[in-house]
């Protein structure tokens, strides 16, 4: 802040009406929802790309997790400082442009290292959306309620699940991974045009108690100053044992729901032999009902129970995410796919209460002039681990398991698995890999050993899924743990923002 725009008097706040601001939601929804589309597009389609380009699981799980992650996580940390300073609603438009170039050029890929680097650059365009989104939210609702829009906002993953993995199982069926791309990603570039043209920039605080005028800061030089807000956002989300807990919650459920999301439409191809049109309407139909139900419930349930106590905001994610995790395991044991979709169906009502109300916090723990910079470090975090790092672990077990029921096919339990894998059996990767390029038996090769094959990428990919799952036991810990002592930090932290307002 300049020392003229400190001293400055302070304007009229402009008035925006219920139906506008519904609008804007609506609008930062939909972009949500083209982000997640093209960023889980991968998923859907991936079992087409790996049989396509023999592929790994490991290479797979590259394509959706790091090479996407490392660019995002990187430039949301400057997108957001940009985001603080300038308008927010240009930066998301002309991120939106971007990542819907890239999925676009996606469809010309002739190898995997050419389809690596477009979803590098998928992943530069989708990190200026977010931390801006948020910060904007913020803005046009008032404390109370950010909970509750931001898990409609959060929207955004269910929805572009769903579409994505509807839309993008039909047209792989239809005319082949390729054109997926394609279609999924040209629609983006009007949704910016959309954004731009009816979404205003609100003024910084504009739900938050009036600010009073006050004396500039000290100067500082850029590079400093940048630290300072930098380290500022990480103190108030990491040097507190309660927020600190949450951030871990969101990080390690993410990291399993970013792996067993991205296989779970081939864990439906591999296990049932089923076509991608029906995988896609499988996944899309349990991403729009269940996780939509629990999107949005995390956050007005979130906000109702915590007129009881603000620890419900970290306890609402751990009761959900404990119910979640056994409804989970029994849904990848079950031996038809329809036993496996009315299963599915549960526990995603229950796991994904915890966006909405941990996004709440991060906001409400910062200054105003620090939201997009608190939500760009969040995702740093989060996304370096859970989505650089979700697929990429599901994909590598699954291939650490496939070595082992390659050469011990008596044996499915998953235990089995696990004491393989510690065991160490370090040659059996590349004679999997090699008696079966891409998961499946190479042309011209007997019966039998197509079949081991086929059996040996089923049991793999099931016994990996599993596992991945189990994480969300992990995450309901941290949020347990993380509701002790919740109340007095934000109360802490909203007293700092009043005196500083003062």
């Amino acid at each position: 802040m300049t020392s003229l725009e400190a001293t400055a008097p302070v304007p009229a706040k402009p008035v925006f009406s219920k139906n506008y601001k519904g609008v804007v939601l609506g609008l930062l929804v939909a972009a949500y929802t083209f982000n997640f589309i093209d960023r889980t597009i991968v998923a859907t389609i991936g079992q087409a790309i790996k049989v396509d380009l023999h592929l790994t699981d490991s290479q797979l799980g590259l394509l959706g997790g790091l090479s996407f992650a490392i660019l995002y996580t990187l430039m949301g940390v400057p997108i957001a400082r940009l985001a603080e300073r300038w308008n927010r609603v240009k930066i998301i438009s002309w991120a939106l442009v971007v990542w819907s170039g890239f999925t676009v050029a996606c469809g010309f890929a002739g190898s995997f290292a050419q389809l690596l680097i477009m979803r590098v650059g998928v992943g530069v365009g989708e990190a200026g959306c977010t931390p801006p989104a948020h910060s904007l939210i913020s803005d046009y609702y008032e404390p109370k309620r950010r909970a509750s829009a931001l898990s409609i906002y959060t929207l955004g993953i269910p929805l572009g699940s769903m579409f994505g993995a509807a839309l993008g199982g039909w047209l792989a069926k239809t005319y082949g991974w390729r054109v997926a791309f394609m279609a999924v990603g040209a629609p983006g570039l009007i949704m910016a045009l959309l954004i731009r043209a009816f979404i205003k920039e609100p003024p910084r605080g504009h739900s938050d108690p009036i600010e009073k005028t006050r004396a500039a800061p000290a100067p500082r030089s850029l590079v400093v100053g940048e630290f300072h807000e930098l380290w500022s956002v990480a103190k108030s989300l990491f040097g507190s044992w309660p927020v600190l807990n949450m951030v871990l919650g969101i990080t390690i459920t993410s990291f399993a729901g970013y792996g067993a999301g991205f296989f779970a439409p081939p864990y439906f191809i591999r296990a049932f032999g089923l076509d991608y049109a029906t995988v896609g309407l499988i996944i899309g139909l349990v991403a729009g009902v269940s996780t939509g139900i629990g999107t949005l419930a995390g956050g007005y349930v979130t906000d109702w129970a915590s007129k009881h106590g603000a620890a419900w905001y970290s306890l609402v994610p751990a009761i959900g995410l404990a119910i979640a995790t056994p409804l989970y395991i029994a849904a990848y044991s079950q031996t038809t796919w329809r036993g496996a979709l009315i299963v599915l169906l549960i526990p995603g009502m229950f796991h994904y209460m915890y966006l909405g109300p941990t996004f709440g916090v991060v906001q409400n723990v910062v200054e105003t002039r620090r939201r997009a910079t608190a939500a760009a470090v969040l995702f740093l975090f989060l996304n370096i681990i859970a989505l650089g790092g979700g697929p990429v672990f599901t994909g590598w077990i699954i291939d650490a398991f496939a070595q082992g029921a390659f050469n011990h096919s008596g044996d499915t339990s998953v235990i089995g698995a696990l004491g393989r894998l510690a065991g160490g059996a370090h040659g059996e990767v590349t004679q999997f890999a090699k008696s079966c390029p891409g998961g499946a038996a190479a042309h011209g090769a007997t019966a039998a050993l197509a079949a081991q094959c086929k059996t040996t990428l089923i049991v793999a990919t099931r016994q990996g899924m599993i596992v991945t799952v189990c994480f969300y036991a992990w995450g309901a810990l941290h949020y347990l743990l993380g509701s002790f002592g919740l109340a007095k930090v934000l109360k802490t932290a909203a007293d700092a923002r009043k005196l500083r307002e003062a």
